[in-house]
């Protein structure tokens, strides 16, 4: 008695099944760079959230210290986006600086920007760098150029 030659299906089903993964990969690879887009629009996004969280911490240090408005205001816009909107706050007793940023990708200008912004709060120094007192609560209003 001869074994059943096993060999004529195998080849049957290979050489159906042949071109299927050229073609699933195919059907998947769109979803594959939307996920990927994604990824990195959230890595672009946490980064800038990074960026506001430090230039806030430094620009809420600089205006508690006593240093010019205008120049803390600078000072966070260069730290973090030329159109980033800066809210400074600073009495007696706290300084609160907030920077929003809004942030889009750049290979898809048509999609909602996402806004990201940061909080830090100083205590304020009794004198400033001229050596009087802070005045009442300051404020600086958001920036409205967008370069």
């Amino acid at each position: 008695m001869t074994p059943p030659h096993t060999g004529t299906s195998k080849s049957v089903k290979r050489t159906a099944s042949r071109g299927s993964v050229t073609a699933e990969t195919a059907a998947m690879l769109p979803a594959l760079m939307v996920v990927l887009a994604a990824a990195l629009w959230a890595i672009q996004t946490v980064s800038v959230q990074l960026e506001c969280v430090d230039a806030a911490r430094a620009a809420a240090r600089a205006a508690a210290r006593g240093e010019a408005l205008d120049q803390v205001h600078e000072l966070a816009r260069a730290a973090t986006s030329p159109n980033a909107q800066v809210v400074i706050t600073r009495d007696t007793e706290f300084t609160k600086v907030q920077i929003t940023v809004e942030v889009r990708p750049s290979w898809a200008q048509s999609l909602p920007a996402v806004n990201v912004s940061a909080t830090a709060t100083a205590s304020t120094e009794t004198m400033t760098q001229h050596g009087d007192a802070p005045g009442p609560s300051h404020e600086l209003p958001p920036s409205t150029d967008r370069s």
